[in-house]
C-alpha cells in the first residue's frame, strides 16, 4: 500500500522527535528583513522555526503543516504575546480564506509525492496586492560523504532551480507574470552541518517576487 503524505510526515515526526534546528531559514531571514511586518502565511511550516522568527519580528503568522506533531513542537516553543495560528492541514486541499502580506514556502519537498506546483500557485493567489511571495528549495542533495558507503557522496536528485520555480508559479494562466516583479532569483550558498557536525556548503534555490498593487 502506498503511504500518504500525511502518514509519512506523521510517522517521521513521531519517530524522530525534533527533526530540525528550530532556527529560521537563512534565506527567509535575509529576504524578509527590511520588509514592513504585516500578515504572513508559512506553508509547510514543520516545527515552526520560520513562523516563530516571523512572529518575534512583528508579523501576525498563520503556520500550516500536514503534521500535528510538528506543529505541536512549534506551539510549545512559542513565547507569550506573539500571534501565531497553527493549522494542521494537507496543503493539497487546504484553501486560504484571506490574503496575506507575505507568503513563504521553504523546502516544500517530500519523499512522498505531493502536488507542489498547485500548492505554490494557490499560495501566490493568497498574496495581497503589494505583498511578497518567497519560495526556497534545495538545489541538490548535501555533498558530505556518508560514513557507511565508502566515502561516496550523495547522488544528485532532480530538484527545482529558481527558473523552474518561476515557471511552476506561472504554469497556470490565472497568474500574469507582468503583475509579479522578481526581487530575487538566485542560487544562494549557506553553511550547513553534516551528521558528524562538520561544516559544509549547501546551495539553495531562492525566488522572491512582489505582487503589484
Amino acid at each position: 500500500m502506498t503511504m500518504s503524505a500525511a502518514e509519512y510526515w506523521g510517522n517521521r515526526y513521531r519517530e524522530n522527535g525534533r527533526s530540525w534546528s528550530g532556527k529560521v531559514n537563512a534565506s527567509l531571514k535575509r529576504e524578509v528583513t527590511g520588509i514592513r511586518p504585516g500578515t504572513a502565511l508559512d506553508l509547510g511550516s514543520g516545527e515552526g522555526g520560520d513562523a516563530l522568527w516571523l512572529a518575534y519580528n512583528g508579523w501576525t503568522v498563520t503556520a500550516v503543516d500536514i503534521s500535528p506533531t510538528a506543529l505541536a513542537i512549534g506551539a510549545a516553543a512559542q513565547q507569550p504575546g506573539y500571534e501565531i495560528t497553527w493549522i494542521a492541514a494537507d496543503l493539497t486541499e487546504w484553501q486560504p480564506l484571506t490574503t496575506f502580506d507575505l507568503v513563504t514556502s521553504c523546502f516544500l519537498h517530500s519523499e512522498v509525492e505531493i502536488s507542489r506546483g498547485s500548492i505554490l500557485r494557490r499560495a501566490a493567489t493568497a498574496v495581497a496586492p503589494g505583498g511578497t511571495v518567497l519560495v526556497v528549495g534545495h538545489s541538490g542533495a548535501p555533498h558530505w560523504p556518508r560514513p557507511d558507503d565508502g566515502g561516496r557522496t550523495h547522488p544528485e536528485p532532480e530538484l527545482p532551480t529558481p527558473d523552474d520555480m518561476y515557471a511552476t508559479l506561472f504554469a497556470d494562466s490565472a497568474l500574469d507574470p507582468q503583475d509579479w516583479p522578481v526581487l530575487t532569483s538566485a542560487l544562494v550558498e549557506r553553511v550547513g552541518a553534516a551528521p558528524d557536525g562538520t561544516a559544509h556548503t549547501i546551495v539553495d534555490s531562492v525566488l522572491t517576487l512582489t505582487r503589484n498593487e
